[in-house]
């Protein structure tokens, strides 16, 4: 068996909690297609299911990774989500391989409703043991989330 785990700097991760879902900020539109099989999948467990939490910047409360996620969970009617708050604007956090798009343009977007196509940014953090950049989404943390 293969673990994966990254290590990241130690100031990025501000908090892993559950928040009200209406205080966050999309930054990007999300595929129907994916985003309906992902709310199927959800309508139909039990009480509660195994699920990545939302990746979001600390102070914006904007989404980093998790846009799926985040459109089911708005539409099944859930409020209170899990969340991973990062320091978003640490040099560890890169928007696609390139850096090709500026955060502050992304979160000013994000906050006046201009979202970008889906998948517009690929956000990568920066492993210290490996020395290389991964996606940003390995640093989300498993929740139970109650369903009903």
């Amino acid at each position: 068996m293969n673990m994966f785990s990254i290590k990241i700097d130690d100031n990025i991760i501000k908090d892993v909690c559950e928040i009200d879902i209406n205080l966050l900020f999309p930054h990007e539109h999300v595929i129907v297609d994916k985003k309906e099989i992902l709310k199927n999948n959800l309508k139909y467990k039990d009480d509660s299911v195994i699920i990545s939490s939302i990746i979001i910047c600390n102070e914006s409360k904007m989404i980093i990774d998790g846009h799926h996620r985040y459109f089911a969970l708005k539409e099944l009617g859930i409020e209170k989500i899990p969340v991973t708050m990062i320091n978003y604007f640490s040099d560890k956090i890169i928007t696609d391989k390139t850096d090709s798009l500026m955060k502050h343009d992304i979160i000013e977007n994000a906050l006046n409703g201009k979202l970008y196509d889906p998948k517009s940014t690929k956000h990568l953090i920066y492993c210290e043991k490996r020395a290389s950049w991964f996606p940003i989404t390995l640093i989300s943390a498993l929740f139970e989330l109650k369903l009903n």
